[in-house]
C-alpha cells in the first residue's frame, strides 16, 4: 500500500468515525436517532437527577432523561422511552437513588391495566421522594442528641440517678417478697379454685348457670322483638285504615257520626240538667222524690202487715179486692 496523502486520509478518517462511534454509546449520544416516545412530570426538586440518567420501570432501563427544566415553581423533567409498552397514563414518576453516591435515576410505576398507553407529551403524575440531604441533616442531629446523651450519663450521673432507685429496692426487698408470696398462694387458691375468684373461674355450674341466663335474656329480647313487631303491624294496619281501629281512624263517616251523637248526647244532658222532658222532670224534680220515698214507706208497711197474718189471710184479701 502507499503512502499517499488519500491513504492517510482514510485511514485518519476511519479512526475518527470509530472513535466517534465510541463516545456516542458512551455518552448515550444514539438516543437521538432511535425511536420512542417522549413524556413529562413535574417534581418540586429533582435533587441530583442529570441529563441523561436512567428511567426505569421494576428496575429495567426503558428510556433516558432527556431535558431538565424550570416550569414555573416546579422542575419538568422530559424523558424520552424507548420501551412504552407498559407505561400507561396512570403511571406515576419518583425520583429513586442508585447509591449514596448521587446516582439517581425516575422510576415510572406499571398503572392499571385498563388505562391506555402514554403518547408523545403525555404529563405523568409525579411522587415526590424524601430529599437526601433532609434525611442525612435529621440523622445527624439524631446522632448528635445520642452523643449528648451518652456524655450526660457518665458514671457519676448514673449513679446519681440510680442511687435512690437502688436504696429503695432494699429498703423494700422485705415488702416486696411478701407480696409476692402472696400473690404466689392466691395464685395457687385460684387454680384450685379455691375462694370466689376461684369458683367463678372453676366452678361449671356457675359456668351453666350464665349462659342459661344469657339464652333466657336471648329468649326475652325474641320475645319484645316479636312484641314490637306486631305492634309495628298493628300501627300499620291502623294507618292503612284495616280492621275495627283502623276503620275508626280513617272512617270519616263513622267519624261524623260518632260526633252528631256526641253533640246530641250533649243537647240531652243539657235538657235533663235544665229540668226538661220527661226524665229531666223526674231528675229535676223534688216533689216526685218525695212521692216516691213515702209510696216506698207505704210499701214497707203493707209488706210489714202481710208477714203478721198467714198465707191464708193473705189469700182471701186478696180474693175480696179481685171479687
Amino acid at each position: 500500500m502507499k503512502n499517499t496523502l488519500e491513504t492517510r486520509l482514510g485511514i485518519f478518517f476511519a479512526l475518527a468515525v470509530v472513535v466517534a462511534v465510541i463516545i456516542m454509546e458512551v455518552i448515550g449520544g444514539f438516543e437521538f436517532f432511535k425511536g420512542g416516545k417522549h413524556v413529562s412530570a413535574r417534581f418540586n426538586t429533582v435533587q441530583e437527577l442529570r441529563k441523561g440518567d436512567a428511567v426505569k420501570m421494576a428496575g429495567v432501563e426503558i428510556g433516558k432523561v432527556e431535558e431538565i427544566r424550570l416550569d414555573g415553581d416546579k422542575v419538568r423533567v422530559t424523558m424520552k422511552l424507548s420501551d412504552s409498552d407498559n407505561v400507561k397514563t396512570d403511571s406515576k414518576a419518583i425520583i429513586k437513588f442508585a447509591g449514596l453516591m448521587a446516582q439517581n435515576f425516575v422510576s415510572l410505576s406499571f398503572g392499571s391495566p385498563s388505562a391506555p398507553k402514554v403518547e408523545n407529551g403525555t404529563l405523568l403524575e409525579s411522587v415526590e421522594q424524601p430529599d437526601l440531604s433532609a434525611l442525612m441533616l435529621k440523622l445527624e442531629s439524631v446522632a448528635s442528641g445520642v452523643e449528648n446523651m451518652t456524655r450526660s450519663l457518665s458514671g457519676d450521673s448514673i449513679q446519681n440517678v440510680l442511687g435512690p432507685l437502688t436504696d429503695f429496692l432494699r429498703a423494700s426487698t422485705p415488702s416486696l417478697t411478701a407480696v409476692l408470696a402472696n400473690m404466689k398462694i392466691i395464685s395457687s387458691q385460684i387454680v384450685e379454685g379455691k375462694g370466689t375468684v376461684g369458683k367463678l373461674i372453676s366452678d361449671d355450674s356457675l359456668y351453666t348457670s350464665t349462659m342459661a341466663a344469657i339464652s333466657n335474656l336471648n329468649t326475652t329480647a325474641d320475645n319484645i322483638k316479636g312484641a314490637v313487631d306486631l305492634a309495628r303491624q298493628v300501627v300499620t294496619e291502623v294507618n292503612e285504615g284495616k280492621g275495627t281501629l283502623g276503620k275508626l281512624t280513617k272512617d270519616e263517616a263513622l267519624y261524623k257520626e260518632t260526633t252528631t251523637a256526641m253533640t246530641n248526647l250533649k243537647e240531652i244532658l243539657q235538657k235533663i240538667n235544665q229540668g226538661k222532658g220527661s226524665v229531666g222532670v223526674l231528675v229535676n224534680d223534688a216533689s216526685f222524690l218525695k212521692n216516691a220515698q213515702m209510696s216506698l214507706q207505704k210499701l214497707d208497711k203493707a209488706t210489714e202487715g202481710l208477714e203478721d197474718q198467714g198465707p191464708l189471710s193473705v189469700l182471701g184479701i186478696a180474693v175480696q179486692h179481685l171479687f
